[in-house]
């Protein structure tokens, strides 16, 4: 793109708004003689003309990144910037409220300054960032949240595949019987630009022990296409999936889903899986499971533990855990994973439609679903919301409104359903769901979630409609069960297949909604949820989580409950804690937990002390201690060693350590006890393959970023702590924020002389899934000194413009002429112009070669110094 000829250039801009100053010669080395014109450089920095690819920002907020010319209105001034309407629609200016001169101005081409387009504007170009500000009156601009980027700057990267991998073998001797299981869980995925193919699945396998065959299984969680819709704001899905969980039931189809996506949204206009959170007595294995599906397991360290990383499947249906330790005994409990309704801002609306065939493990027929529901903000107040789902032989509709009142956030609906069951007369009845949440600032008081419900006799909800449609068809329910946990449980005493029948074995495995005596459904009555968090005015903070639900066939309440305080005296942290939880035969009982955390030093580095007490729903007493810590610049090391003494579990001991590379995070741990030992290693982490090479990273997450900086090998990441380029040039950034603004930057120290980082941040705001290319511009090869004289001896003029073969400016002269070059080639040419007093242009060359670098040199070395006599060259007179 050729540069604006100085006479349709700009006449004045913020950009060039630097103090004058004017050089004193005389402080120069040699009293300012052998210099040149230095008038270019009193106002700063010189731009030259042409075309720059620069990040534009608008009132400090990030709008996209392009190819703006610079044009200089004179040949000894710095270029500005050319507005141009491509530009202007970047930044979303209205073209109809410039004048009419200046929209003539633009309709022709010329060169126009921002300040002459718009009274009060400014605009101002950091050559260093490549950056480009502009500030303009607000009454030029529309409503624009904070956080907005627009659509058209986001990012749909490249075609790549992606791989998430998360290995876990665990080995256990007890009782003289010694097995191994593995557990090897994917999440795949491939992109070819706006679709994305995905699929999640896993691996477990089960080694022979007490005369039992090794087992393996292969299971696909879900396989599905996708693709943003962002005209829509939404996103459609193809195959298996789950519908909105916001009003009905969620429940797996494999069909067609298109539903609002509020990533979309900037942040300040965005309106969940839970955390899982239980206690080990041993080094233990924790599998986690949702309707029948196993999403996730781990090895976990003795103690409490806490999984934060859980994939998102939908936002209903409880989490079944169990916590397998290592001495063979076996502990479940649920964690709730239901909606709650949200307020909307006014004129926000959100929609999902669900359409296919029900993909449930847990059921052995697949009839038809459908599902709408619809959900808008009114006003600042009330948000309404609505839907319909429809499957053979059931129907149900939902309205409700939610309110924002200085008393709390309320939230009313009523559902009606009418359920036929093959051999028995049909079923109608309504449920209603009140729902509150408050935060009350004066006593520090947090009501996160208060539910409940209350449903008619003859009410059914989706999901428990579903399953007992497919029970009275001849459906078996156990069927839907996991096989592989089943024979898990045969191979231990006294859980053996003689010892449990049907019926225990769906208690133990979290399906007690049939009742095995009368096949019949247990339809629920009511059903309370509670979860409250109080901080006590420095004094610590007591938490607090119950449920309770009833059934109308049922005369047994299920409650459920954790209770817990915590506080610090001077470094001592500590917290007490009591749960209701149930045993592997489905038995409730209380579980009472004491922790203590001491920090064993007052470095960062200092390891913690951790002691623990508990007492079970048996009454047996575990007393626990445990060491732990981090260790490495980067942090990337951690470790553990664990004590305990149980009334049952006998006396224990273990270690774990864990690494985190650049390429993937590894752990492995290993515990013995009373006539039992255990060992395990885990592995998880990504890959990526792209055009231009495959990166190791650690897992990654919904949105992946590649950082392409060539030579530029060592350089850290700064946005992601432990992480550098590659010998590649490359780095995979396992997280980036979709819809967005990501900000990537590169640490240079550490760089080798001979390359520089001519741009040490990249932006981008990706699509949901996308790989995005984050390109750093990079400039290698050999450094060196210059002293360089002329014909008669006398230095090169300080001041003087050095430029290569290409004509690409290099740098400038310095004192006693001497010249600082990064960049070059091993040999080659280099040019000196420069103007005097009265204008007249000089110039000479000269040419140099640095010596031979023998094979294996490292790049980091010292700048080559060479002496060289400089050539005149002809040269025209300036401005001729």
């Amino acid at each position: 793109m050729a540069a604006a000829s100085p006479a349709s250039a700009p006449s004045s801009s913020a950009t060039a708004d630097a103090t004058a100053v004017e050089f004193d010669r005389s402080m120069l080395s040699g009293a300012g003689q052998n210099t040149t014109d230095l008038s270019r450089f009193e106002r700063g920095n010189p731009v030259m003309p042409g075309a720059y690819r620069v990040d534009v920002y608008l009132n400090n907020e990030w709008v996209g990144r392009r190819d703006v010319q610079f044009a200089a209105p004179s040949p000894d001034a710095s270029a500005l910037p050319c507005v141009t309407p491509e530009l202007l629609r970047m930044m979303s200016l209205p073209r109809d409220k410039l004048s009419v001169d200046a929209q003539a101005a633009l309709a022709d081409g010329t060169c126009t300054d921002l300040t002459a387009l718009i009274p009060g504007s400014t605009i101002k170009f950091d050559q260093s960032e490549l950056r480009l500000d502009a500030t303009v009156p607000q009454a030029w601009l529309g409503y624009r949240p904070r956080g907005y980027v627009s659509p058209e700057n986001w990012d749909a990267g490249v075609a790549a595949m992606l791989l998430n991998y998360n290995f876990n073998a665990y080995h256990s001797t007890n009782a003289g019987i010694s097995q191994t299981n593995a557990y090897l869980g994917l999440n795949l995925g491939v992109n070819v630009g706006l679709w994305q193919l995905r699929e999640d699945a896993n691996l477990t396998w089960q080694s022979a022990a007490a005369g039992q065959p090794s087992r393996r299984q292969w299971q696909s969680i879900d396989t599905y296409l996708r693709r943003a819709l962002p005209s829509w704001r939404a996103q459609l899905t193809v195959g298996d999936a789950y519908t909105s969980g916001d009003m009905f039931d969620s429940i797996r189809i494999r069909g067609v889903n298109v539903g609002t996506d509020d990533r979309m949204l900037p942040d300040s206009l965005r309106g969940y899986a839970p955390t899982v959170r239980g206690v080990a007595d041993t080094n233990a294995r924790v599998t986690v499971r949702q309707n029948g599906v196993q999403l996730y397991e781990t090895t976990v360290s003795p103690g409490p533990f806490e999984l934060n990383d859980l994939y998102a499947t939908g936002y209903g249906g409880d989490l079944q855990v169990t916590v397998t330790e290592a001495d063979g005994r076996v502990k479940t409990f649920s964690v709730p994973y239901a909606s709650v309704p949200q307020l909307l801002r006014p004129g926000v609306m959100r929609f999902n439609i669900a359409a296919g065939a029900v993909n449930d493990v847990s059921m052995e027929h697949s009839p038809a679903l459908l599902q709408a529901t619809i959900q808008r903000g009114m006003t600042n107040m009330v948000t309404g919301y609505g839907g319909i789902v429809g499957s053979t032989g059931y129907a149900s509709a939902l309205v409700g409104a939610a309110l924002n009142t200085r008393y709390g956030a309320l939230a009313m609906d009523i559902t009606g359903a009418r359920t036929s069951i093959p051999g028995q007369s049909s079923m109608t009845g309504e449920s209603v769901r009140l729902s509150y949440s408050k935060i009350i600032p004066s006593t520090q008081t947090s009501l996160s979630v208060a539910t409940y419900r209350y449903s008619t006799s003859g009410f059914l909800g989706l999901r428990d409609a579903l399953l007992a449609r497919d029970y009275a068809r001849g459906g078996l329910y156990a069927a839907g069960t996991d096989p592989q946990l089943l024979a898990n449980l045969d191979s231990f005493d006294p859980y053996q297949a003689n010892v449990l029948n049907a019926a225990q074995r769906r208690v133990l495995l979290g399906y007690d909604t049939v009742n095995p005596a009368t096949n019949q459904l247990y339809r629920q009555r009511s059903r309370f949820d509670l979860s409250l968090n109080q901080q006590l005015n420095g004094h610590g903070a007591i938490y607090a989580s119950a449920s309770a639900l009833d059934y109308w066939n049922k005369t047994r309440t299920d409650v459920q409950f954790q209770v817990g305080y915590n506080n610090s005296f001077k470094r001592l942290g500590y917290s007490v804690s009591a749960s209701r939880v149930r045993d592997s035969l489905g038995h409730y009982g209380n579980q009472y937990f004491i922790n203590f955390t001491l920090p064993l030093g007052h470095t960062p580095h200092s390891p913690n002390l951790t002691a623990n007490l508990s007492r079970d729903a048996s009454g047996d007493m575990l007393e626990q201690a445990a060491v732990n810590g981090i260790a490495g610049h980067d942090n990337q090391f951690s470790y553990g060693a664990n004590a305990s003494h149980g009334d049952s579990a006998g006396t224990a001991g273990s270690l774990y350590g864990g690494y985190r590379s650049s390429y993937a995070q590894l752990n492995a741990s290993y515990g013995s006890g009373s006539g039992y030992s255990q060992a395990s290693f885990s592995a998880n982490g990504g890959v990526v393959a792209y055009p231009g090479g495959i990166s190791f990273g650690q897992q990654i997450g919904d949105s992946v970023g590649i950082v392409v900086a060539p030579d530029a090998a060592g350089a850290q990441v700064s946005s992601t702590p432990g992480l550098r380029v590659d010998r590649s040039g490359h780095a995979l950034v396992p997280f980036l924020t979709p819809y967005a603004l990501n900000t990537v930057e590169l640490n240079p120290k550490g760089l080798p002389l001979d390359v520089q980082l001519e741009e040490t941040s990249a932006q981008s705001a990706p699509y949901a899934g996308a790989v995005v290319l984050l390109k750093f511009k990079t400039s290698s090869g050999r450094s060196m000194i210059v002293k360089a004289t002329q014909a008669d001896g006398q230095a090169v003029p300080f001041g003087a413009t050095v430029t290569d073969e290409k004509g690409q400016m290099l740098g400038v002269v310095g004192q006693a002429g001497q010249i600082l070059v990064r960049g070059v080639n091993d040999a080659g040419e280099l040019s000196v112009r420069w103007n005097d007093d009265d204008g007249t242009a000089h110039g000479c060359s000269f040419p140099y070669a640095m010596k031979a670098r023998k094979k294996g040199d490292g790049t980091a070395v010292a700048f080559e110094q060479l002496e060289a006599a400089c050539k005149p060259v002809a040269m025209a007179r300036s401005g001729t």
